[in-house]
C-alpha cells in the first residue's frame, strides 16, 4: 500500500486458500494495545490461511483419486476422446462429498473451536481499543470545551 494510506489492504485470493490477504494499516504511534490487536488479527489472518490451504489442497487431491478410482473402476480414461477431462455425475460426486466431509468432522470441528476463541479474543481486543480511544476523546472534548 501507499505510504499515505490510512487503511488495511485488501488482496485478490490466494490460489490456495481461497481468503484474500490483508496487510494491516499500523499506526505511526500505535499503542501497546492498538497493537495487541493488530497481532492477534494477523494470527488469526496466518491460521486461517494455513488451514484453508492444508484443507484444499488435501480436498483436490482426494477428489483427483476418487475421480481416477471411479472412472478406472468403469473402464474409462480420465481423458475422453476429445481430449477433455472426464467427469462423474452429481449423484457420484455427492459420495466423495459426504465422505470428506465425514473423514474431516474432527478437523474442522477443531477449526471452529480455535476461530471462535480467536474471534471472541480480536472482540474483546476491539472492545478495550474502543472504549479507550472514547475515553481519549471526552478528555479531549472536556479540555477543550474548559479552554
Amino acid at each position: 500500500p501507499p505510504a499515505h494510506s490510512h487503511s488495511d489492504w485488501i488482496g485478490p485470493p490466494d490460489k490456495h486458500s481461497n481468503l484474500r490477504p490483508v496487510i494491516f494499516y499500523v499506526p505511526p504511534e500505535e499503542s501497546a494495545l492498538e497493537r495487541r490487536l493488530r497481532e492477534a488479527r494477523q494470527e488469526a489472518q496466518a491460521s486461517n490461511q494455513r488451514f484453508w490451504a492444508r484443507h484444499n489442497r488435501a480436498f483436490r487431491q482426494e477428489k483427483e483419486e476418487f475421480i481416477y478410482s471411479r472412472l478406472k473402476a468403469k473402464g474409462l480414461e480420465m481423458r475422453d476422446e476429445s481430449g477433455q477431462k472426464a467427469t462423474l455425475n452429481a449423484e457420484e460426486m455427492a459420495d466423495f462429498y459426504k465422505d470428506f466431509l465425514s473423514k474431516n468432522f474432527k478437523k474442522h470441528l477443531q477449526y471452529n473451536r480455535d476461530w471462535y476463541k480467536r474471534n471472541f479474543r480480536i472482540t474483546f481486543l476491539m472492545g478495550q481499543v474502543a472504549l479507550v480511544r472514547a475515553l481519549r476523546w471526552l478528555r479531549w472534548r472536556k479540555k477543550n470545551v474548559e479552554q
